[in-house]
């Protein structure tokens, strides 16, 4: 039996968390490709080559753990002038950890994304404040999970950053062509696509990501990082 999986994020979570960032407001043909779980050997390099082939930018929200693992990974993507999001340092799910300890696991990350990147690199860390000149960091929760507390200490500093399609790469139950073609039927203007670039994905990801890059580039449209 195929499993419900939630594509296209609905209004109501949007308006449950309206601090969060969902979408993309946007006048323009842009699509903004984000992925979780990096840096992997071989299995980012292949999503770094293929963003490449339509000078494609992307935003990666990186695991501090996979950083430290994967420094000159690491370092391809910031070469390549995509940006960089923090992911936590070991993935970890909001819900299931006090208050201190997700705090501390953040940080962490943060650490070394900041002692990973140059001085010229840092740039690539901020992204503009919807309401504001003010420049935030981004932090996207693992799972998607965060409680309210967690939630309101990191946005003192950091934009949290959601999805508008969820393309399912990582579920083992999806066919890749189905993550494909829900990808390509929710994907709009302005939309924050989640892809993985993960083991567990890298079978649908690899499948979807360079389809994806295709279809929308031959309607004009192009892919920015936030």
């Amino acid at each position: 039996m195929r499993s419900m999986f939630i594509h296209k994020t609905n209004f109501l979570m949007r308006a449950l968390y309206p601090d969060f960032i969902w979408k993309m407001p946007s006048e323009k043909k842009e699509i903004f490709l984000t992925f979780d779980d990096g840096p992997i050997p071989e299995i980012t390099e292949f999503v770094l080559e293929e963003l490449e082939k339509y000078q494609a930018k992307a935003t990666f929200f990186c695991i501090g753990g996979n950083i430290k693992k994967y420094p000159k990974i690491f370092q391809k993507v910031i070469n390549q002038q995509h940006t960089i999001g923090n992911h936590t340092f070991n993935h970890v799910k909001g819900w299931d950890f006090q208050d201190d300890y997700y705090i501390d696991n953040f940080n962490k990350c943060e650490d070394i994304i900041v002692e990973q990147c140059s001085m010229s690199d840092i740039r690539n860390l901020f992204i503009d404040h919807q309401d504001s000149k003010i420049e935030l960091r981004m932090f996207r929760p693992p799972f998607g999970r965060i409680k309210r507390s967690q939630a309101k200490e990191i946005l003192k500093t950091h934009e949290i950053i959601m999805w508008d399609v969820l393309t399912g790469d990582y579920d083992q139950s999806l066919s890749k062509d189905r993550v494909l073609s829900k990808t390509l039927q929710h994907t709009e203007q302005g939309s924050i696509v989640l892809f993985h670039d993960s083991i567990k994905a890298s079978k649908n990801m690899i499948h979807a990501l360079p389809r994806v890059l295709e279809h929308f580039s031959e309607q004009d449209y192009i892919f920015k990082s936030l």
